[in-house]
């Protein structure tokens, strides 16, 4: 494997890492959230818990496409990943804040593994379909808290 495939393999391993933890935190997110808002967030949690699974399969198999190996532990997602798992919170406010962070870190991710996917179009239409879907989310996020 070239040096080029080796790091957008090493990056695209990061941002699996990165998804997972977001799955992760989105369904401790849906099982937790207590409160006025509970309807509306554990509804929009599930969506969106469901939506990054889908990522996820999409992300790992880009990797195999690369003729790379994805992550598949915890261990290893939780070792790579630059988010950080959320704990259990039950305040929705606290919940989209941390599903917004989450998603600015993923974003800037994207551009980041983007710019290396340079030349690879396989890779480039599958991050810049998820960066769209990203800034979408990111604006919603932004609306819903005010």
């Amino acid at each position: 494997m070239s040096t080029k495939n080796q790091k957008l393999v090493d990056e695209l391993n990061g941002l699996l890492a990165d998804y997972q933890i977001f799955y992760q935190n989105l369904r401790g997110l849906h099982w937790n959230v207590k409160g006025a808002q509970f309807f509306s967030l554990h509804e929009k949690y599930e969506e969106l818990y469901n939506e990054t699974a889908d990522v996820v399969d999409e992300i790992a198999e880009r990797i195999l496409m690369v003729e790379g190996q994805p992550l598949h532990t915890f261990a290893d997602y939780v070792k790579v990943s630059d988010l950080k798992e959320a704990g259990t919170v039950t305040d929705g406010s606290e919940g989209v804040k941390i599903v917004l962070d989450n998603s600015q870190a993923l974003l800037k991710k994207l551009y980041e593994v983007l710019e290396t996917a340079d030349g690879d179009e396989g890779t480039s239409a599958l991050l810049g379909d998820l960066i769209g879907a990203t800034e979408k989310r990111i604006w919603m996020l932004k609306s819903w808290l005010g």
